[in-house]
């Protein structure tokens, strides 16, 4: 989650920051349990 508020100060589009953070998750730990979980609820913009 830190790095997707991080993304987020530097885009204002959430699914791109969310997509962002969560491959640079994917590459620290590539276990999908550890960030398959993380979902954008409402709208991307």
């Amino acid at each position: 989650m830190t790095q997707f508020y991080q993304n987020l100060q530097k885009t204002p589009d959430k699914a791109q920051a969310l997509r962002q953070a969560l491959l640079t998750t994917k590459q620290k730990y590539p276990e999908p349990l550890d960030w398959a979980a993380f979902t954008l609820i409402g709208e991307a913009e």
